[in-house]
């Protein structure tokens, strides 16, 4: 299927052939009949694209904030990756689509295949959609008319904010397309209306809605008109829809404005707010949030939970339901406003004239056929049996900037890449030359060719597809945690043994330069006669508490999800394995997804770990800080940069670029799966140490050790860690257990 995208670097807007998407739990997936091009969001997208580097940096000065406090911490290099891979990342376009039910997901009982609906969808040829941003379109309303139902939903929101009752005058700054819905739906509310608009086009558009229209490009002053229009009043309400660097609108809106009158923002302006303005008149001002309650809340979006109606007359559904009852009723009439309607071939006739003032509302159709082949085949590659073919299971921001680079390093053929929406998974195969991008992960499972199964995905899912690649007869590399629940453990041991493939987690920092060098200046400590204390201090920085990785379902919460990774590290220093675990979190009533916490670990020689992870320090410390303390020697690894010893003769200092091990760990896998010798690879004690890698015992002695963490936190006790998740399960084999 075909998509459009916009990317960021260059401004170039771009129709992309991706897989098309399959539907999902609690999700719709849909045929695109017409989709509206939101003028203002879209068109402020690609002008943010075409801008130089130094202009894009105006734009956004928190960014470039940011940008400084990540070089202090990570170095001028590694930012400037970042930055650059950050504005490499196309970004989708669209979210006014209206389209025709394909499927269904389970727990969907309400549409059915063939229904006409409206949703937030992509400008794609097929959409997956969660169900409570769907509405059923009535049969009165055609597919043009329907396209409008989400930016109608942006201003009805703003009106539901404002409250104004009957003959109440409202002034509305900005005429654009959500502008003239407002005006509408503000008549209808039974308001009186005045619209304010420097386009003559849009304000002759608005009179014929039935409004009072000032244009200040005319000479007149909105505030003096306004103010005499309301015969010295004011206005009861100001709604501002329009987007503008100018910060002289904020001061407008308040100085036509009554006492104790409100202003909403919908718009995109400069938010310098005069107190005087505002303090003399005790005005009230609120941003008005998208389509309405529900909106970027994963619960009400991604798992379907809808707000009781008693208690939220107005989410974010039911507004678009209002909007299409509107629709339906001819109170609200769209049609005047359609400046052009072009194929999804021809987009560039909207796009490479999207500056235009003459366009309101431009609409793009789509064709009634479409390739719903989920495998897009870019180019053909021969590959030798056993030769490290790999295949990709998701394709998020980790996976393009350090994973697919990793593989490349390590000589790795990747082979297929899956993503559940297509188009990241088409973006990553064209730019690494990956032969096939895919939305069914089974196409990689199937494939005789792939010995390597590279698994990706959001947390939640990392058992199930390891079990799934392991009985596929493929090797895994997953990313950390290996499992988020106890219950999975004991399939996934089982799984692991019977199948004899290996299992490798993404425990980068033991293959770090810097660690391997604290191992080698640590040979007598990794016995049973010379533990030592670890001390391990992440300053992991701030993440909002709606981010997936806090949901204990599906991230597992940040302390499960990142912390491993250090458990692991110490392991690696310690050359021993953990046996009970204590985990304390910051808050009169932590919970197990509270994410600044400290971690007390004993291991089985007599070593100690402490792991310190904390979210609420500065950004401009170092993020992680490693010191190990023993036979009155310290060593201090500072940001995976800087290595310093205190104590050792020979040794003071080693420096350079950051480097935490992911390239050189793919190397040894790949290594590994090309050797076809896993026992060997598997152990610590080859003659060549740099080609181990880490025993399946020890991952799971870590997984058993964060989740025994989380025990430990509910039950405010130390925790032995051999008692999670090994009922029912084998044995670990004496190879494994060396």
């Amino acid at each position: 299927m075909k998509q459009l995208i916009q990317n960021l670097n260059t401004g170039e807007t771009l129709l992309e052939d991706v897989p098309a998407p399959l539907v999902h739990r609690g999700k719709v997936l849909i045929q695109t009949r017409r989709s509206l091009v939101s003028l203002g969001t879209e068109r402020m997208l690609v002008e943010f694209g075409k801008a130089s580097l130094i202009a894009k940096a105006r734009q956004q000065p928190d960014k470039v904030k940011q940008v400084f406090e990540k070089i202090q911490t990570d170095g001028l290099l590694p930012t400037l990756e970042t930055v650059i891979r950050k504005l490499n990342q196309p970004l989708p376009l669209g979210y006014c689509n209206v389209g025709t039910v394909l499927a269904v997901g389970e727990g969907i009982n309400d549409l059915r295949v063939g229904d006409r609906v409206v949703s937030n969808g992509h400008h794609a040829e097929v959409v997956c959609v969660p169900r409570n941003l769907v509405a059923p379109i009535p049969s009165t309303v055609s597919d043009d008319e329907a396209a409008f139902t989400v930016l109608g939903a942006i201003g009805l929101q703003s009106i539901r904010l404002l409250k104004p009752n009957i003959g109440e005058t409202v002034v509305v700054i900005g005429l654009g397309l959500i502008g003239l819905l407002t005006v509408q739906l503000l008549r209808i509310n039974g308001c009186h209306v005045v619209g304010i608009d420097i386009n003559e086009a849009k304000c002759q558009l608005a009179e014929k809605c039935g409004i009072t229209v000032f244009n200040p490009a005319s000479g007149t002053n909105p505030v003096k008109a306004i103010l005499a229009f309301t015969n010295g009043v004011g206005a009861d309400g100001v709604i501002i829809t329009a987007s503008s660097q100018a910060d002289e609108l904020m001061s407008q809106a308040a100085r036509m404005s009554r006492k104790q009158g409100k202003v909403i923002l919908v718009g995109v302006i400069e938010l310098t707010i005069n107190r005087a303005d505002f303090y003399e008149k005790e005005l009230t001002f609120q941003v008005s949030c998208s389509y309405g309650p529900g909106r970027y809340d994963d619960d009400y979006e991604q798992k379907g939970y809808d707000y009781p109606i008693a208690h939220v007359r107005w989410t974010a559904n039911r507004n678009f339901q209002s909007i299409l009852n509107f629709l339906s009723s001819g109170q609200l009439r769209v049609k005047p406003f359609i400046t052009d309607c072009v194929s999804l071939a021809d987009f560039n006739k909207i796009y490479g004239d999207i500056k235009s003032s003459e366009r309101i509302a431009s609409l793009l159709s789509y064709p009634e056929q479409v390739d719903l082949n989920p495998v897009i085949e870019l180019r053909t590659h021969v590959y030798e049996p056993g030769s490290g073919t790999v295949g990709v299971i998701g394709a998020g921001n980790f996976t393009g900037a350090i994973l697919l680079p990793a593989l490349k390093a390590a000589g790795a053929i990747p082979k297929i890449i899956a993503s559940a929406n297509g188009l990241n998974a088409t973006l990553l195969a064209k730019k690494f030359s990956i032969s096939q991008s895919t939305t069914d992960y089974r196409q990689i499972l199937t494939d005789s060719e792939i010995d390597l199964c590279v698994i990706t995905t959001r947390h939640n899912s990392h058992a199930r597809l390891t079990i799934e690649a392991l009985r596929a007869g493929k090797h895994v590399f997953v990313e950390k945690p290996l499992a988020v629940h106890v219950h999975e453990l004991p399939l996934l041991i089982k799984t692991q043994q019977e199948s004899g493939r290996l299992v490798m987690v993404g425990f980068n920092r033991r293959f770090s330069p810097y660690a391997q060098k604290m191992k080698a200046l640590l040979p007598g400590e990794n016995t049973d006669k010379l533990p030592i204390n670890v001390v391990a201090t992440i300053n992991a920085g701030f993440v909002p508490a709606n981010s997936w990785v806090h949901d204990r379902a599906i991230g597992g919460g940040r302390i499960l999800g990142e912390a491993c990774h250090f458990v692991d590290l110490i392991t690696f220093l310690t050359g021993s394995r953990v046996v009970s675990v204590y985990l304390n979190a910051m808050g009169r009533q932590p919970t197990e997804t509270s994410d600044s916490a400290s971690l007390l670990l004993r291991y089985e020689n007599g070593s100690t770990g402490a792991i310190n992870y904390f979210s609420n320090g500065s950004k401009a410390y170092a993020k992680e800080r490693v010191e190990v303390y023993s036979q009155e020697r310290t060593l201090v690894l500072d940001n995976f940069r800087t290595l310093t010893g205190y104590g050792f003769q020979g040794f003071s200092r080693l420096s350079g670029r950051q480097n935490k091990g992911h390239i050189e760990q793919m190397k040894r896998l790949i290594g590994a799966v090309r050797m076809g010798e896993m026992e060997k690879s598997y152990t610590a004690g080859l003659s060549r140490p740099e080609q181990c890698l880490i025993s399946f015992a020890d991952i799971i002695n870590t997984t058993q050790t964060m989740l025994a963490a989380l025990q430990s936190l509910r039950e405010n006790r130390l925790v032995d860690v051999m008692s999670i998740g090994m009922a029912q399960v084998q044995p670990l084999t004496a190879q494994e257990n060396e």
